[in-house]
């Protein structure tokens, strides 16, 4: 299928491929065509919009100047036989990397991208997180926003999924009534987030600088870009003193990330099943005893 993608937008065939992973969604390689390198996703069951929701996010880091993000060069949607797909420049990642160096550079672009701000929170569009939908219908208030646009949808897709007992429905309930408390002092002003920073969504280029694809971006509180980061590991202690360095964290940040870690947990709860039921449950208590 990649030779027809690569025929139907070079009209000419691919001098080399070399398939790569493309993560638990996608099929992903790496092309050359007439000396250039391009990086080729595609999805044969890829909901509507999917791929042009991922271009427009990369447009929007992109346009930022903050940090690297490959280019947009074409996505396709489904037709023809073709499944949609994404054609990006290709990053090369380095092979000799200084960790320290890189953590800092990488804190430091991140904080630029974070001083980004909207108007409010949210974002002109919807997209993805993963391969669950993400609405980001914008608001004036950020607990409403991360209440309605953020942990309701997927409470109510982990329903329909059949992952939600009675008990942990019920925390969910409560701690949600309990928001605006819970979120005292939280998130002014907004800031633009990557959206989904794991360590599997960045790389190392040349000279330790840092590069990020595969957003879900909106406007939101960073400590949720924060938090994110320190859920499943991956980013060295360097790279948080030098965000704080370059851009000083508000009080209350650590008795907020649990609960903003709370979001991540329900998606994978909803993507992946009950192995990550136990830690919902354990950010519940953490926040209602």
């Amino acid at each position: 299928m990649i030779h027809a993608i690569i025929s139907d937008v070079f009209a000419t065939d691919a001098s080399a491929i070399t398939y790569v992973d493309g993560g638990s969604i996608n099929q992903a390689a790496r092309v050359q065509v007439r000396g250039e390198t391009f990086f080729v996703k595609w999805k044969y069951d890829a909901p509507s919009g999917f791929f042009e929701a991922e271009a427009r996010g990369l447009k929007v880091l992109r346009d930022t100047n903050t940090i690297r993000v490959p280019e947009v060069i074409k996505v396709g949607v489904a037709e023809d036989q073709l499944p949609a797909y994404l054609i990006l420049e290709w990053l090369e990642e380095a092979e000799d990397v200084e960790t320290l160096a890189f953590s800092v550079n990488f804190a430091r672009a991140l904080a630029q991208l974070h001083r980004v701000s909207g108007s409010g929170f949210g974002l002109d569009h919807d997209n993805f997180i993963g391969i669950l939908p993400q609405t980001n219908k914008q608001s004036a208030n950020w607990v409403n926003f991360f209440r309605d646009e953020r942990l309701l949808p997927q409470i109510a897709l982990a329903r329909a999924r059949n992952r939600l007992n009675t008990e942990r429905e019920k925390s969910l309930r409560k701690l949600l009534d309990n928001l605006d408390r819970l979120l005292e002092g939280a998130a002014a002003p907004s800031s633009l987030l990557h959206g989904d920073l794991w360590s599997g969504n960045f790389l190392v280029l040349a000279g330790n600088q840092p590069a990020i694809f595969d957003p879900a971006v909106y406007y939101g509180d960073r400590e949720v870009e924060l938090a994110f980061t320190e859920l499943f590991g991956g980013f060295p202690a360097a790279f948080y003193a030098a965000y704080r360095e370059a851009f000083p964290l508000d009080r209350g940040y650590e008795r907020r990330k649990l609960l903003y870690q709370l979001y991540p947990l329900l998606v994978h709860l909803n993507l992946f099943g009950e192995s990550y039921g136990a830690r919902v449950d354990a950010v519940c208590r953490t926040y209602l005893g």
